[in-house]
């Protein structure tokens, strides 16, 4: 019953969750067909609202004692944090929500890569052939046709601003894989502390940036002239902090396997919610490209907890 319920708070709260991020970042507003493009202001309040339900949970059911990891690993760790968030944010100013989705189930690969490169890390060939399939149905979803839309400024390339944001998200979630790994390492950090840090450390580099640019005044004209775009970011950064705080859950309650497969399960119907409620269409090869992903995803979660299972036995 735990467990169910767990489940369900994860599929509920990202599937409103990804129909809002695609509402505010892709939709238009009022007579002059306005878009939204306060990223920085956006993935601030997300931080915001993430770091206060990881205090919440820290206070009151994940109590996790003292953390005594050094400043040091969370501040280098939240620019990797907040890098990919910002990418992953803006890409969706220039490719659907499914592209984003499926590129962003890749995550896996660019941990491996750096791991490989920079940890000396050995895996064994059954891990390589999944991140093959995960890559491959990648590279089938986001290949772009011939004949693309005009609207986009680099329709006529293989890869658009939209998939290079996309890319430096992956590459960002990489290095943030591999600065975790050392603080789990050398100091245990625990989840909710990781959380609440993570995105202490991202709004005290995000207040700045929004003011500097200038983009606070901008984004408080424009909510205010669209008060809905301002529920909606609410909304959606509500829904985010609930999301994770279910995940964190479901792995302390009944480890990462449970998880990977839900997260995993639930990315996909995000797609397919995408595509009913925003007419994003994909074609058949994109749908091929998906499977492999998810198969690929699915099969790695599976393998990776039966070698841990025989490593302790």
């Amino acid at each position: 019953m735990k467990l169910l319920i767990y489940c369900s708070g994860i599929f509920v709260s990202y599937f409103i969750y990804g129909i809002l991020q695609e509402k505010v970042t892709r939709s238009t507003y009022g007579e002059q067909k306005e878009k939204f493009t306060f990223f920085y202001s956006l993935v601030l309040i997300q931080c915001i609202v993430n770091a206060i339900f990881a205090k919440i949970l820290l206070k009151t059911i994940m109590k996790q004692g003292p953390d005594g990891t050094r400043f040091s690993y969370y501040a280098t760790s939240a620019l990797t944090y907040l890098s990919a968030m910002l990418c992953s944010n803006m890409a969706l100013g220039y490719v659907n929500y499914p592209t984003q989705v499926v590129a962003k189930s890749c995550k896996p690969v660019p941990v491996m890569i750096l791991g490989v490169l920079f940890g000396g890390k050995k895996y064994p060939i059954a891990k390589y052939l999944f991140v093959f399939m995960i890559v491959t149905g990648v590279s089938l979803f986001m290949y772009k046709d011939k004949k693309t839309s005009t609207q986009s400024p680099s329709s006529g390339s293989i890869l658009g601003w939209g998939e290079i944001l996309l890319l430096l998200s992956l590459t960002m979630d990489g290095l943030l894989g591999a600065i975790q790994e050392r603080m789990k390492a050398e100091h245990s950090t625990k989840s909710c502390h990781m959380m609440y840090n993570l995105n202490l450390c991202s709004v005290v580099y995000l207040i700045p940036l929004v003011f500097f640019t200038g983009e606070y005044s901008e984004f408080f004209l424009f909510v205010n002239k669209y008060p809905l775009a301002m529920y909606n970011i609410g909304l959606f950064s509500i829904m985010s902090a609930i999301g994770q705080v279910f995940i964190y859950l479901i792995v302390a309650d009944f480890g990462p396997l449970p998880c990977s497969i839900i997260t995993t399960v639930r990315k996909f119907f995000t797609v397919i919610a995408s595509v009913i409620f925003f007419g994003n269409t994909i074609i058949s090869r994109q749908w091929m490209g998906a499977a492999l992903v998810f198969t690929g995803l699915g099969l790695d979660s599976i393998y990776g907890k039966n070698a841990a299972k025989k490593m302790t036995k």
